[in-house]
């Protein structure tokens, strides 16, 4: 691999390189290297750009690599026909700082996050999987089902939207994956073992009493004034967070729940087994660096298998 001009993955390279198996497996360790500080990451610098736009900056480092995440945010593109986010993640050896890979920032989130979403079914649902509800139909609403199909396939899931054309066409896009999916608007089915939230809504899309059973997860939602969870669920559920610190900036689900801060567990701590069997649980996701560092050693790894065979 050249120490000078590091190759660029488009999103189709990158998203071949980051298969969800492998990317839980390296999640799953990022947690829990995150947690005893041998990843550090600081909190995520935002830059305003014009027309309500915002640049995110992204670094995280480890003991083997290091990498920066700097992504635009630009709303405004979808009365033009382009894509709301664009970026890349850098990624570098972590002794040399020789370049070693340029990954699509787009896809590397989306992968990311819908990755986290399915460590958190695997730590947090005691039963077998087999029906989820994915609230939104945007593009991390289609991540999630293609990770859910790529892990769960013949899986039911619902498309649930605010209108039955929404549904349906998200639907329609999705017929490929090998997934039993039925579009719906309004209350979730009881059958439901997962409820995963995908939208910026700023008000509650969800608030019904936390049963044992049903694994509740708010991913949209990512900004103080924004809430997809209301109070009733948190308040009956043990709650879980991928990043506890940037949730107390940035989960607007918990932050407006007035949450105690000290009964918010962390992603390694489910991993590490410390919950309650019988509890029904709340995942919130908000994101961190480290989750893209995750990814980075997930394609790295990928491209020396190849490069071996």
């Amino acid at each position: 691999m050249s120490t000078t001009t590091p190759p660029l993955l488009d999103a189709a390279a990158t998203q071949a390189r980051l298969p969800m198996a492998q990317l839980c497996r390296q999640l799953a360790q990022a947690a829990a290297e995150l947690a005893a500080g041998h990843i550090h990451c600081p909190e995520r610098q935002a830059l305003p750009l014009p027309e309500g736009g915002t640049l995110l900056s992204m670094p995280a480092s480890a003991a083997d690599i290091a990498i920066h995440k700097l992504v635009n945010v630009c709303p405004q593109n979808t009365g033009q026909g382009l894509a709301t986010i664009h970026g890349v993640v850098g990624v570098y050896d972590a002794v040399s700082g020789v370049p070693q890979l340029l990954l699509d920032g787009p896809t590397v989130t989306a992968r990311r996050t819908a990755a986290v979403s399915l460590l958190a079914i695997q730590t947090l649902l005691p039963a077998e999987l087999r029906h989820v509800a994915l609230v939104g139909t945007g593009k991390q609403a289609r991540a999630h089902a293609a990770a859910l199909a790529e892990c769960y396939p013949g899986l039911r899931v619902d498309i649930h939207s605010r209108s039955t054309d929404s549904a349906a066409s998200t639907c329609r896009q999705l017929a490929s994956l090998p997934l039993q999916l039925t579009p719906k608007v309004g209350r979730i089915d009881d059958g439901a073992e997962v409820v995963i939230l995908l939208t910026t809504s700023r008000s509650p899309l969800y608030d019904q009493p936390a049963r044992a059973g049903r694994l509740l997860i708010g991913t949209g939602a990512f900004r103080p004034e924004m809430a997809e969870l209301g109070p009733t669920s948190i308040a009956g559920s043990q709650l879980f967070c991928d990043d506890v610190p940037g949730a107390r900036h940035e989960a607007g689900d918990l932050i407006q729940a007035g949450v105690d801060w000290a009964q918010v567990h962390s992603l390694a701590d489910a991993l590490a087994g410390r919950l309650d069997p019988a509890a029904p649980k709340l995942f919130k996701s908000v994101g961190s660096a480290a989750w893209d560092l995750a990814a980075a050693r997930c394609a790295l790894a990928a491209i020396r298998q190849e490069q071996e065979a």
